[in-house]
């Protein structure tokens, strides 16, 4: 029992450290693609090829005084950036980035817990996210981030409805609910391609959830100041922001289980093919914020409810047949 509780401490401490520094990163990932798909330099000035940027900019947000505005709530005020990293990081506890290795004798399972209802757990986390957005413009004493972060929980309820149907097309699909099973079931064929509508509507969906473009709405500075946490700086403003990446990483992860086979792939090699696949839908997202233009807000909620719900369900329902015939 005692070693069974520090095999998932040790794993624990490794994914929040991981984790950590990838979003760290991607920011600087982020910022040279962009440059890139814009004709610009991007970060070059701070370490050879500007490899320390994220370090820098880590220091300075640690460096910057805290302030906390006159009459907020202060509680919930310093909950809200604690719940928005939290809930993406603990995403991380169930996605298996493998099977079950040896490591000294002893087989280690490449995920943190492994849970029957897995899948039911990773939506419960994606929705708890909320919470830090709404409670954040509601803490702040600041009307207009109360305003952003009314319509933020209202664009990620939304969003949730059709990313939890395309989810259930999947588990229909896997005959399971359970993470590593519905990647077993990938074994011979992606979901990708045997159900290509419930892939595209949960891409859809995961950029509404990650607030990124061109759904990034809650942190439109031309029509609500800075959103939901313009009352924040330092190291608040940062766990938001760290969160936010973390969350990208989380619907990326949960994209390859789900529908690009998980870890299988050519060769022995089950942990490189996993993060390959990552990688290849977290470029995704910093090419379509370098392309698509901002919707307006009645835009996002019209597609929401009289596209992708509608679509969804018609796609449920039409998989649910194909599986009771076939």
């Amino acid at each position: 029992m005692f070693s069974d509780f520090v095999e998932v401490l040790i794993k624990g401490i490794v994914v929040v450290a991981v984790l950590m520094g990838a979003a760290a990163y991607m920011t600087f990932c982020e910022r040279v693609v962009l440059a890139r798909m814009q004709l610009r330099l991007g970060p070059n000035r701070v370490g050879p090829l500007g490899l320390l940027q994220p370090i820098a900019d880590g220091l300075k947000l640690l460096c910057k005084e805290s302030f906390q505005p006159a009459g907020v709530e202060t509680f919930t005020y310093w909950l809200a950036p604690g719940i928005s990293l939290f809930t993406a990081l603990a995403a991380f506890v169930l996605i298996p980035v493998g099977g079950t290795v040896d490591i000294f004798g002893r087989p280690v399972s490449l995920s943190i817990a492994s849970v029957n209802a897995g899948i039911v757990f990773l939506l419960a986390f994606s929705s708890l996210a909320v919470y830090g957005i709404v409670l954040a413009g509601w803490a702040s004493n600041n009307r207009y981030s109360l305003l952003g972060g009314m319509r933020s929980t209202a664009q990620m309820i939304s969003y949730e409805i059709p990313m939890g149907i395309s989810v259930m097309s999947v588990i229909l699909s896997a005959g399971s609910l359970n993470l590593q099973d519905i990647v077993a079931a990938q074994s011979k064929a992606w979901f990708i391609w045997t159900n290509p509508v419930s892939f595209l509507i949960y891409l859809i969906t995961a950029f509404a959830e990650t607030n990124r473009a061109p759904f990034d709405l809650p942190e439109a500075e031309q029509e609500l100041i800075g959103g939901y946490h313009t009352e924040y700086g330092g190291m608040k403003f940062a766990m938001f922001f760290l969160g936010e990446y973390v969350n990208i990483l989380a619907v990326s992860a949960i994209a390859v289980t789900l529908f690009l086979g998980g870890w299988h792939g050519p060769g022995d090699i089950p942990v490189l093919w996993f993060f390959l696949k990552l990688a290849l839908f977290v470029f995704l997202f910093m090419w379509v914020r370098a392309t698509l233009p901002r919707l307006r807000y009645n835009q996002l909620m019209s597609f929401g409810w009289k596209v992708l719900i509608p679509v969804a369900t018609i796609n449920l329902i039409v998989t649910a047949y194909f599986i009771l015939v076939y």
